[in-house]
Formats: C-alpha cells, sequence, structure tokens
C-alpha cells in the first residue's frame, strides 16, 4: 500500500494567511526550522496507478501539482483528460475537508464515498452540484462495513470523537458545539485500510476529541497509525491569543499531558505513529523545540507534505 502526504497542516495551514503566532511568523520570516504545509489531505494507492484521495483541502490544485503520481497520466494512452484519481472519501464535512471538491469540477469521472450525514450536507449547498452527477457517483457507505473503494483497497469506516463542522452548529450549545464523545455519530470518522486480502492494514484519524477504550482496541497493533495532531496543549490558541477555543472544543486531542494522545496510544503496540492535521499554533512545528524532541523520543513521526508511506 501506498501513502502520499498531501497536506499535514491543519485548516489554514502554515503559514495560515493573517496568522502571527510564533510558528507562523518564523514560517513568514523564512526560518528553516518550519516547513510550510498545506491543509491535511492524503491518497492512497494499492498499486501506485489508481489513487484515492481522503479529504479533499482547498489546497488540493498544489497538492497535485506537486505529486507527480497525482498527474494526468500519457496521453496516447488515456486521453486529453485524464487522472489517476479514481476516488475521494470523506471523513468530515469540514470546509479544509470538503473545499477541494471544487477543484475537481471539470467533468472528470470518479467515485465520492461519505457517511450519509456527510453527503446529506454536500446535497444542501447547491455549490458542490459542480460535480456533474453523470460523472460523479456520491456513495454512502455504512460504519463498520468494508467498501471496496479502488482495486486492491478496502475500507471500514467507524465512529471516532469529535464534533460537527463550525458551519453547521446552530448555535445552541455554545460550549459543547456538537461535540459527541460516545455514540455512533457519522459527522466524524475514522478509516481502517486494508490490503493483501486484510493482512496489513493502516488508519487514518485526522480528527479525535477523545481515545475511549473501543477505540484504543481497534488500534492496537495496527502497522500504521496517522493520528490528529492539532494541539500541543488543550488551550494553545488561547495562550497564543489567536482564538479563544481549547482544542476539546474544536473536537481534538491534544498531544500532550495525562489524557493527550500521546499517553493515550502509548502500549498500543502501533508499528508506526505519525501526527497530522498539525495547527500553525503546535510548537512541534519548529525544529529543535522541547515539544518538537519530545514527539521523537516518545516514538512518533511529523507528517510533512510530500511524505511517502509504504506498507
Amino acid at each position: 500500500m501506498h501513502i502520499l502526504v498531501l497536506g499535514s497542516g491543519a485548516g489554514g495551514g502554515v503559514p495560515q494567511w493573517n496568522c502571527n503566532c510564533p510558528v507562523c511568523r518564523a514560517a513568514w520570516d523564512g526560518d528553516p526550522r518550519v516547513a510550510p504545509r498545506t491543509q491535511s489531505s492524503i491518497a492512497v494507492s494499492a498499486d501506485g496507478n489508481d489513487w484515492c484521495l481522503i479529504n479533499c483541502s482547498p489546497d488540493l490544485r498544489q497538492q497535485i501539482i506537486s505529486n507527480p503520481q497525482l498527474h494526468p497520466r500519457n496521453p496516447d494512452e488515456h486521453g486529453k483528460r485524464d487522472t489517476p484519481i479514481a476516488a475521494v472519501m470523506l471523513t468530515n464535512a469540514d470546509v479544509d475537508h470538503v473545499a477541494g471538491l471544487l477543484t475537481l469540477r471539470e467533468k472528470q469521472s470518479f467515485n465520492l464515498f461519505a457517511t450519509g450525514r456527510i453527503l446529506d450536507v454536500l446535497a444542501q449547498n447547491k455549490i458542490f452540484d459542480v460535480l456533474d452527477p453523470d460523472c460523479v457517483t456520491r456513495t454512502q457507505f455504512a460504519l463498520g462495513a468494508a467498501t471496496e473503494v479502488i482495486p486492491g483497497l478496502t475500507v471500514e469506516a467507524f465512529a471516532v470523537p469529535g464534533k460537527v463542522a463550525l458551519y453547521l452548529e446552530d448555535g445552541a450549545d455554545t460550549q459543547g458545539g456538537g461535540l459527541e464523545i460516545g455514540g455512533q455519530s457519522e459527522d466524524t470518522i475514522g478509516l481502517k485500510f486494508t490490503f493483501d486480502n486484510g493482512a496489513k492494514s493502516m488508519f487514518y484519524i485526522p480528527g479525535c476529541a477523545a481515545m475511549p477504550d473501543a477505540l484504543a482496541d481497534r488500534i492496537r497493533g495496527a502497522e500504521l497509525v496517522l493520528f490528529d495532531g492539532t494541539v500541543w496543549h488543550d488551550d494553545e490558541m488561547i495562550a497564543r491569543r489567536v482564538g479563544r477555543k481549547t482544542g476539546h472544543r474544536m473536537g481534538h486531542m491534544s498531544m500532550a499531558g495525562q489524557g493527550g494522545s500521546i499517553a493515550a496510544l502509548a502500549g498500543l503496540d502501533i508499528g508506526r505513529k505519525v501526527f497530522i492535521h498539525i495547527n500553525n499554533t503546535n510548537p512541534v512545528l519548529i525544529e529543535g523545540t522541547p515539544e518538537h524532541e519530545q514527539v521523537h523520543a516518545e516514538g512518533w513521526e511529523l507528517a510533512y507534505d510530500g511524505m511517502e508511506l509504504t506498507l
């Protein structure tokens, strides 16, 4: 299985267009310790020919240009319009995960997979009708069901603690904001990819608000887990004076602390642990900081744009 990290940042990327937090300021100033990052998305393939995009960030056009594996193939064999992107899967309806769908509007055939809840959100917004239904098939998948999305690659979706997209909050619960810790919400999901007849597996969980026992048991022993790395500390954006919400309120675990993801995934016998969807305020993005060094000391890697992983 081939995995391309198209974008490794959270919403806004690094540097965010209007941000002067320490990480973004260093990026604006060209500090070599900070690598620019586009907004999170990966591409997965079983054979290196047909690819499935997981989420479509607003930076998708740039990401395709930056990854030759996703360029149109030989016109003598594939015609004047072509793409190796055969499918797209969505893990939630956040703007930074669905806006890139508008880039794929050029009457190009592919399959779009999402939960019924996420497909309903797209259907209610007419701008997504630019994805011509004669070309783009929208397919609902059920939680817990295995779906072959491209040849040789099977995906199972499962609910994870999370929340509705910000623009879907109705304002009735200003503290909770649609946060769902238990239950089977279809608003935020994780994905398990299997290939080689199920012999190998990889988990992609770019948004997660907590680590209940059932989720820990699900990912235990996996070869590879790409996991939500949005914030280092829960109050990070408040402390940086660039926001008023905690990471938990936004539907994300922090990396550090007793209840953080580093502690939660320790001891789960995971072969390779990679943080993705890393917010511009997170100090791990500055190489050499204590936070950056601690991540690596704890056996984690930080995803970066252009990172290639193979199972």
